[in-house]
């Protein structure tokens, strides 16, 4: 193959493919409520997102993903356009509420002939399938009957995990149990931004442990059904920094990083869940019974790491029982989404990983950006801001590689633009653009510059 240079003009410094390890995974990201669309096709049952969308006032346009980017229907158009840029490994979910009827003992055979088609598609374009079991659409179903903070939720879940990789285990290698699980716990029910919407840091603390023992329980079960299984966790980690050099928040920042942190880190390396933290919960601790944590912390394959951007926390009184919060730094760098773009905060926060938990090999399960995307008049996107977001994240992981940090393997947020959540349709994150109204994709610069990257004279390209 062809060594290619790209030239990244923010961070100064030469960017080429041969800088990375020759079985590197290269890939891209998407979940299956954010694209599938087809809500009512193939005995798909509603989902906790399906309910979420319909309350007045969550999602900030309104809009929901009855249609989403239709990926149901249009799977085959967007592995080809995954396949061109050069990737080679594809990370998608699986929607438990395409698997599973209402009684949660069924699997659907509908739902099954699905994924084994598109499975059969990535396998066909040189696409190694990267499968997420749970990436946040809980069948409406189970969470009637109390969701995640019923521990039979558990149960529910691993009959799903049985089912799905008896099923596709010949073909699929490598299994994430849960895509951020603190989203699902936090969002979902302590600040309610997320499905179902609860406001309760007991019912939040309780969700988490059972998603985090349900991810313990399934890693048995998949090695079971799956030879040769990799299976691993996709959690979303975020360096912290004090506001300022004051004890008060350096303290707060250590108390933050308990539940954001290390809350999810310590129970998946065997150690519990961490005594500050505890004690701080004293009146909200989750039930936890005999075995729990020596099942969460069933030993991993790998981690994935999904990165976006570093807090800096202040201490709070009022914000109980952390007395901490997230605050803003108004001089830096940030997205669309007012997300700060801090490439350089990627480094010590997989030596810390390496260092303190026995957690390698390691994968940045999702990195990405949103920017306001604009069709030029040369029917181009010229997205600039996130094509030196993703050299400049690249060119961390090069460095991390060479100081020996086990990383092997980078996978985009996202393939396309999506129903991101909260957001709608507002934050587009893709390397591929979607028009939600007519469906047509059009891969952007930052695509096109990974497929440069990524088969450079091969692909045809030109600098741009």
């Amino acid at each position: 193959m062809t060594t290619h240079h790209v030239k990244d003009d923010q961070s100064g410094a030469d960017l080429s493919r041969i800088n990375f390890p020759s079985n590197f995974v290269w890939g891209c990201a998407t979940s299956s409520f954010q694209v599938e669309g087809a809500a009512h096709v193939g005995g798909r049952e509603e989902s906790i997102w399906d309910r979420f969308c319909k309350k007045s006032g969550v999602i900030r346009d309104g809009s929901d993903a009855q249609v989403a980017c239709d990926h149901f229907h249009r799977w085959p158009q967007d592995l080809d356009l995954a396949r061109s840029m050069g990737l080679n490994a594809y990370r998608f979910s699986i929607a438990w509420t395409r698997i599973m009827l209402a009684d949660n003992a069924t699997p659907n055979q509908a739902g099954l002939d699905f994924y084994a088609r598109m499975i059969d598609g990535m396998l066909e374009r040189g696409l190694q399938p990267w499968v997420t079991l749970y990436h946040w659409d809980l069948p409406q179903s189970l969470q009637e009957a109390g969701g995640w903070e019923n521990r039979a939720t558990v149960d529910a879940y691993v009959r799903y995990v049985d089912a799905v990789t008896r099923v596709f285990g010949d073909r699929v290698k490598h299994w994430i149990t849960h895509n951020e699980p603190w989203c699902s716990a936090m969002h979902g029910h302590w600040d309610g931004q997320h499905a179902p919407g609860k406001t309760d840091l007991k019912s939040a603390l309780q969700a988490c442990h059972h998603i985090l023992l349900s991810h313990g329980m399934a890693v048995p079960v998949v090695r079971r059904n799956v030879a040769q299984a990799q299976v691993g966790i996709a959690l979303s980690l975020h360096p912290l920094y004090p506001a300022s050099a004051s004890e008060d928040d350096q303290r707060a920042t250590q108390r933050h990083d308990g539940i954001r942190n290390r809350w999810f880190l310590d129970a998946l390396a065997g150690r519990g869940y961490p005594e500050d933290v505890w004690q701080l919960c004293a009146n909200e601790r989750p039930v936890v019974q005999e075995g729990d944590m020596q099942n969460i912390a069933a030993p991993l394959d790998f981690l994935g790491v999904n990165y976006y951007f570093p807090e800096a926390i202040a201490h709070c009184v009022e914000r109980l029982p952390f007395q901490a919060q997230v605050v803003h730094r108004a001089d830096r760098e940030r997205t669309a989404f007012n997300w700060e773009v801090a490439p350089r905060d990627l480094l010590p926060l997989l030596q810390r990983l390496q260092n303190d938990y026995p957690f390698p090999p390691m994968f940045i399960t999702e990195n990405g950006a949103t920017y306001e995307d604009v069709v030029s008049a040369d029917g181009r996107i010229h997205d600039v801001e996130r094509r030196a977001y993703f050299q400049r994240h690249l060119k961390v992981v090069k460095q991390a590689i060479a100081l020996g940090i086990d990383v092997r393997g980078y996978f985009a947020w996202s393939l396309m633009d999506n129903f991101e959540w909260a957001e709608g349709y507002q934050r587009r994150f893709g390397l591929v653009h979607v028009d939600f109204e007519t469906q047509q994709r059009l891969i952007k610069d930052s695509g096109l510059w990974f497929r440069e990257f990524l088969l450079g004279d091969e692909s045809g390209i030109s600098d741009s």
